[in-house]
């Protein structure tokens, strides 16, 4: 298992595995045991085998290579190399949205994770079809999402709340941009912190009014055409980026 013959190994094909931050920091020559989920995944889905090459990372150790030590049924460790990344959240913004169908939902997670969100909030409004949601799928997939696009951070997911209390308990200072419906964007230069999506069928006439009397909201444009949830997150979160860039440009 010699450094040599595992740099000669190492690509991008490689699997990537989130391994959750323990009480010991990563560091070169360390065994890390891997969680059941990710043992079974290269044992039985990628059909790994002890000295395979991996990588392995976290928000706050950063990402390694390494090298599967160990391999047996849903138990597994990983032998650490050397750290090819060091940490750095990722920047970008929260992301409110109203709770859509489970496939329409799970696209939202997958899209937002792979777009930088740094959180997720589910919101009910008056028009939310979906009240219930399984955050421990969702997590999951958030986490699928982060291996495949190689952040380093995988954003959290907190449990569904009403947009009015959502509304009620924001800052001020703390500027969010709504996708509305036939309705110019604000032309302001200030940093979205977080961007809020509707659900299908838009606001209530009574929300709208509620967002407009809101200090922190800024209107955000996707364009003249009436898009899907799902599509509107992806146009959003899109133009917030082009946003930020442009201004980081000067």
């Amino acid at each position: 298992m010699g450094e040599a013959r595992y740099r000669k190994r190492m690509s991008r094909s490689d699997p990537r595995l989130y391994v959750p931050a323990s009480e010991t920091a990563f560091a070169e020559g360390q065994t890390v045991p891997l969680p059941p989920g990710q043992a079974h995944y290269l044992g039985n889905v990628m059909r790994q085998g002890v000295g395979s090459a991996v990588c392995v990372f976290n928000e706050r150790d950063g990402e390694w290579t390494a090298e599967i030590a160990a391999l047996k049924k849903d138990k597994g460790s990983v032998l650490l190399y050397r750290c090819e990344r060091t940490p750095a959240p990722t920047d970008g913004v929260e992301l409110l949205f109203a709770p859509l169908k489970r496939d329409a939902t799970e696209l939202v997670i997958r899209m937002g994770t792979e777009l930088g969100v740094t959180r997720f909030r589910p919101v009910v409004t008056e028009r939310t079809n979906t009240h219930r949601l399984n955050l421990e799928r969702l997590s999951l997939i958030a986490t699928e999402a982060a291996e495949q696009c190689e952040r380093l951070d995988i954003p959290e997911i907190l449990p569904p709340e009403s947009l009015r209390v959502v509304l009620a308990e924001w800052p001020d200072d703390r500027p969010l941009f709504v996708a509305l419906e036939r309705r110019p964007g604000d032309d302001v230069a200030v940093q979205a912190a977080a961007l809020l999506i509707g659900p299908e069928g838009g606001f209530s006439e009574a929300e709208v009014e509620l967002l407009r009397r809101h200090a922190a909201v800024h209107a955000l444009s996707l364009g003249p055409l009436v898009l899907r949830a799902e599509t509107a997150v992806c146009a959003g979160l899109s133009r917030l980026a082009a946003r930020a860039e442009d201004a980081a440009r000067g």
